[in-house]
C-alpha cells in the first residue's frame, strides 16, 4: 500500500484553512497538516515528514517570506507553493530566491490545488535529482531510488485519482459494476475482470458485470473456478491476492493469478470484484491489490450515497403522485386521468425519436402535471355547471402553481417547463404564458395533444364522453393552430397502430374539467379546462 503524501496548509484565515481540509479529506489520498502562522508551521516541518506546503504571505508573527527562508534550513527538498492576493514584483522576487516553486494567486479554483501538486512534484523529483547529483557523485544508486519512489508515488496518485475521477461519476449501481471491472483490468493488465453479487439465500456469488479483452473462452467454465475460490473466501470478507495457480479450482480453470476484493456497506458484504491472469508470466502484486480495494472501499460509498439519493427522490415522487391522487379522488371524472396522460405522451414521445432522459422527463410531468390544482378551490374544481369568467381565470392558474411546487425542489428544471407549457397553444392563444410555436418546450407540445385527447375521451359530469371518430377529426383539424403539426402527426400515427387505448379504469390525469361559458356546437377548439370547446 502506497504511503500518504503529507500536505502542509499554512494561513492565518481559518476559511481557506477549512477549504483545503474539506478537499483533501475528499480525495483521500493525502493527508493534511494545518498551521496559522510562520511560527507553527515551521515547529511541523521541524518534528513532522512535510512532503509539500502551501503557504500565505502575509500572516501575523513570522510571515510566509520569512518561514519560507527559515524552512530551507530545516529541508530544502519541501516543495512551497505560496498562496497571496497582493502579488508584488519584491515579493515574487524575495521569496523565489528562498526556494518557492510555484504562487498560487487568490482567488483560485480549489481544482488548480491538485494540478499545482502534481506539477510541483514533477519538478521537486528534477529538483532532488540534480541535488543529490552535485552532492553525492557516488551516491547513484540511492538517488536513483528516490526517483523510482518519487515516480512511483506520482503514478500511485494518478492511478487513484483515475479511479476517483470516474467511480464517482457513475449513477446507478449497475453502471458502477461495469465501470469497475473495465478499470480493474485497464490498471492491472489482468485478462479479465468480473464483479459477483453475493446471493444470501443460496450463499453463492452471482456474477453481474464482466470484461474479458480479447480472450474467446468459455465463460461458464471459467468462471467455476473463480466461484468456488470466492465460496471459500466470501466468508472472511478480507482481499485476497493468489500470485500463482495454487489453488487447483484456478490451475484447472486455467487462471494463473487472482485477485479478489469484497465490497462491503456499513460492514455488510455485498459482492466481490476479482482480477484475472491466465497466461503468460505475468502475476499481480500487492500494489494491484491495493488499487483494487481502494476501488471497491469507494464504490462502496458512491453505492450508498445513490441508494440514498433514490430513496429520498423515491419518496419525494410518491408524496408528489399522493396530491395528484387526492386532486383525482376529489371528483371521480378524472380518476386516473395523470397517468393515462403520462402513457399517451410516453408513446408519441417514443414515436418522435425521445430520448431516454427526455421520456423520463415526460413520465414525471404527465403523472405531476394537474399537480397545481391542489391550489384551486373545490368549489371552483368541482362545480357541475358552468364557470364563470373570474371563476375559470384561476382555473388558468394550476400549471403556474403546479410549476411552482415543482421548482421549489430545485432539480427539476425541464419538468418544470413542461407542466407551466401545458397548456399554451402553437397559434400564442393558450396560458399561462401565451408562448407560440417554437418557444413552446418541445415536451410540453406532446403533453397537450395527450392531455386533450384524454379529456375528450373521458366521461365527465356534463356531459358524455366524446366518441373517438370526433376525438381525433377535432385533433386532426386544430394541428397547426392548437397543436404542433409535427406532434398530431406522431399522435394519429399511434393512434392508427392501435397504441393508445382509453381505458378509464386503469389509467391518467389533467383537467377535472370545467364548464365555463356558453356551449358551441363543433369542436373547433378544445380546453381541457373549460371541460368544452371554445373559440
Amino acid at each position: 500500500m502506497s504511503e500518504q503524501l503529507n500536505i502542509l496548509v499554512v494561513d492565518d484565515d481559518e476559511r481557506i484553512l477549512e477549504v483545503f481540509k474539506d478537499f483533501f479529506d475528499k480525495r483521500g489520498v493525502y493527508s493534511i497538516l494545518m498551521a496559522r502562522d510562520g511560527v507553527e508551521a515551521l515547529g511541523t516541518c521541524q518534528r513532522t515528514r512535510v512532503d509539500f506546503c502551501f503557504t500565505d504571505l502575509n500572516m501575523p508573527g513570522m510571515d510566509g517570506a520569512e518561514f519560507v527562508r527559515r524552512v530551507q534550513g530545516v529541508d530544502n527538498t519541501i516543495p512551497v507553493v505560496v498562496m497571496t492576493g497582493y502579488p508584488s514584483a519584491d515579493s515574487v522576487i524575495a521569496t523565489l530566491r528562498n526556494g518557492v516553486v510555484d504562487f498560487l494567486v487568490k482567488p483560485f479554483k480549489i481544482h488548480d490545488i491538485e494540478f499545482t501538486i502534481r506539477r510541483t512534484l514533477q519538478k521537486r523529483a528534477l529538483f532532488v535529482e540534480n541535488m543529490f547529483l552535485k552532492k553525492e557523485i557516488k551516491g547513484k544508486e540511492r538517488l536513483e531510488s528516490v526517483n523510482r519512489k518519487l515516480s512511483e508515488k506520482i503514478d500511485n496518485l494518478n492511478t487513484l485519482n483515475l479511479i476517483l475521477q470516474k467511480v464517482d461519476w457513475a449513477s446507478t449501481s449497475s453502471g458502477l459494476f461495469e465501470l469497475m471491472v473495465r478499470l480493474s483490468s485497464n490498471i492491472t493488465g489482468g485478462d479479465e475482470s468480473h464483479f459477483f453479487i453475493l446471493d444470501e439465500t443460496r450463499g453463492k456469488p452471482v456474477l453481474v458485470a464482466s470484461s474479458r479483452g480479447n480472450i474467446n473462452r468459455s465463460c461458464e467454465n471459467d468462471y467455476r473456478g473463480i466461484e468456488k475460490v470466492l465460496v471459500k473466501r466470501m466468508s472472511e470478507g478480507v482481499p485476497l491476492l493468489m500470485k500463482d495457480a495454487s489453488d487447483p479450482f484456478l490451475s484447472n480453470a486455467g487462471i494463473r493469478s487472482l485477485i479478489a476484493v469484497p465490497l462491503k456497506i456499513r460492514g455488510k458484504l455485498i459482492g466481490m470484484l476479482t482480477a484475472v491472469v491466465r497466461g503468460g508470466t505475468i502475476s499481480f502484486t500487492e500494489q494491484d491489490l491495493y488499487y483494487l480495494n481502494f476501488m471497491a472501499r469507494r464504490a462502496a460509498s458512491v453505492i450508498e450515497n445513490v441508494a440514498l439519493y433514490e430513496n429520498i427522490y423515491e419518496n419525494l415522487f410518491a408524496t408528489l403522485y399522493a396530491f395528484v391522487e387526492t386532486i383525482e379522488a376529489r371528483d371521480p371524472y378524472t380518476k386516473q386521468h395523470s397517468s393515462r396522460v403520462a402513457e399517451v405522451a410516453l408513446s408519441v414521445g417514443k414515436a418522435m425519436g425521445a430520448t431516454h432522459e427526455e421520456l423520463d422527463v415526460l413520465n414525471f410531468s404527465g403523472h405531476l402535471h394537474d399537480i397545481g390544482k391542489i391550489g384551486i378551490r373545490d368549489g371552483i374544481l368541482l362545480k357541475p355547471s358552468f364557470l364563470t369568467a373570474e371563476e375559470y381565470e384561476m382555473i388558468k392558474q394550476h400549471p403556474i402553481i403546479g410549476a411552482s411546487i415543482i421548482g421549489h425542489l430545485g432539480l427539476m428544471s425541464e419538468e418544470q417547463k413542461v407542466i407551466r407549457h401545458h397548456h399554451e397553444r402553437w397559434d400564442g392563444k393558450g396560458y399561462p404564458d401565451g408562448l407560440r410555436g417554437e418557444a413552446i418546450p418541445y415536451l410540453a407540445r406532446i403533453l397537450s395533444v395527450a392531455d386533450v385527447y384524454d379529456a375528450m375521451a373521458s366521461h365527465r359530469a356534463y356531459r358524455e364522453r366524446i366518441p373517438d371518430e370526433v376525438i381525433i377529426k377535432t385533433i386532426r383539424q386544430d394541428a397547426g393552430t392548437q397543436f404542433a403539426e409535427e406532434v398530431v402527426d406522431a399522435f394519429l400515427k399511434v393512434y392508427e397502430r392501435g397504441e393508445i387505448s382509453h381505458r378509464e379504469d386503469l389509467l391518467t390525469s389533467d383537467t377535472a374539467h370545467h364548464g365555463a361559458g356558453p356551449r358551441f356546437k363543433g369542436l373547433a377548439s378544445f380546453d381541457t379546462d373549460m371541460g368544452q370547446p371554445h373559440v
